[in-house]
C-alpha cells in the first residue's frame, strides 16, 4: 500500500451519521483530537487548581508562567480594562497549543492544519469583536475606517483600503495558523519517510540514516517550538483586535 505525506491530513468518519439525506454529521477524528484536546486542558487545570501549592510543582509552574505571559500580552495591548477578556484569551491560547502539540505525536491528527478549523476561530473571534465594537461605540465604530487628521478627498481610497483590511483580519489570522501547521507537519513527514529509506536498506546506505535522523529530531523540537509560537502569536493579535473594542483609534 502506497502512503502519501498528505494521508495525515485526511478527515476519516469515525461514527458516520446522515440525518437528513446530505446533511453529514458524521463523528470524525478532528472532532475526537478536539475533544482530546478540552479533556487535556480540563484535566491539568482541574489537577493543579484543586491541589495548589504555594511552592509549585512541575506542572503548575508551567500554568503560572502561561498566566503571567497571557495576562502581561492583555496588559500591554489592552490595558488594565482587557483584563475581562482574559478567560477568552489563555482559553484561546491553551486549546491551540494543545491541539498544536497532540498533532506533534506521530499517527494523530492535528484539526489546526485544516483551514475549515483555524478559519472558524478567527471568523468567530473577528465577528465577536465587530459586534462588541459597535455595542460599545455604536456608529461611531465606523470612524475607524477614517484615520484622523486624513484629507476629505482621500476619503473614499482611505475608508476602502481600511475596510479591506479590517475584513481581512477574519481571514489572515486562521490562514497564518494553518499554513505554518501544514508547513511542519509536510516538512516532518518528508524528512521521516526520506529517513525510514534510508535505514531499511541494506549496507553502508543504513549508517547514512544516523543524519537525517538527528535532522528529523531537530524539525520535532522545532515544531513543538512552532506550535507554542502560533499559538501565542494567534492570542497576540486577537487581544489586538479586541483592543478595537475597548479603545477605538
Amino acid at each position: 500500500m502506497n502512503y502519501s505525506t498528505f494521508d495525515q491530513f485526511e478527515i476519516t468518519r469515525i461514527i458516520p451519521f446522515h440525518p437528513f439525506g446530505n446533511l453529514d454529521l458524521s463523528f470524525t477524528n478532528s472532532a475526537l483530537f478536539l475533544l482530546i484536546a478540552l479533556f487535556i486542558i480540563n484535566s491539568l487545570f482541574n489537577a493543579n487548581v484543586k491541589n495548589g501549592y504555594i511552592v509549585p510543582g512541575r506542572w503548575q509552574s508551567v500554568l503560572e508562567i502561561i498566566y503571567d505571559t497571557i495576562y502581561n500580552v492583555i496588559k500591554d495591548n489592552i490595558g488594565s480594562a482587557g483584563n475581562h477578556y482574559f478567560p477568552f484569551v489563555i482559553t484561546i491560547f491553551l486549546f491551540i497549543a494543545v491541539l498544536n502539540m497532540v498533532g506533534i505525536v506521530p499517527y494523530t491528527f492535528s484539526p489546526t492544519a485544516h483551514l475549515v478549523i483555524t478559519f472558524s476561530l478567527s471568523l468567530s473571534i473577528w465577528l465577536g469583536c465587530t459586534i462588541l465594537g459597535l455595542k460599545n461605540y455604536r456608529s461611531d465604530f465606523f470612524s475607524m475606517f477614517m484615520p484622523a487628521g486624513s484629507p476629505l478627498a482621500l476619503a473614499p481610497f482611505l475608508v476602502l483600503i481600511e475596510l479591506v483590511s479590517y475584513v481581512a483580519k477574519a481571514i489572515t489570522l486562521g490562514v497564518r495558523l494553518a499554513a505554518n501547521i501544514t508547513a511542519g507537519h509536510l516538512l516532518f513527514a518528508i524528512l521521516a519517510g526520506f529517513t525510514w529509506k534510508l535505514f531499511i536498506a541494506a549496507g553502508f546506505i543504513k549508517l547514512i540514516s544516523i543524519f537525517p535522523m538527528l535532522i528529523v529530531i531537530f524539525i520535532t523540537i522545532l515544531e513543538a517550538a512552532v506550535a507554542i509560537i502560533q499559538a501565542y502569536v494567534f492570542s497576540l493579535l486577537t487581544t489586538s483586535y479586541l483592543n478595537d473594542t475597548v479603545h477605538l483609534h
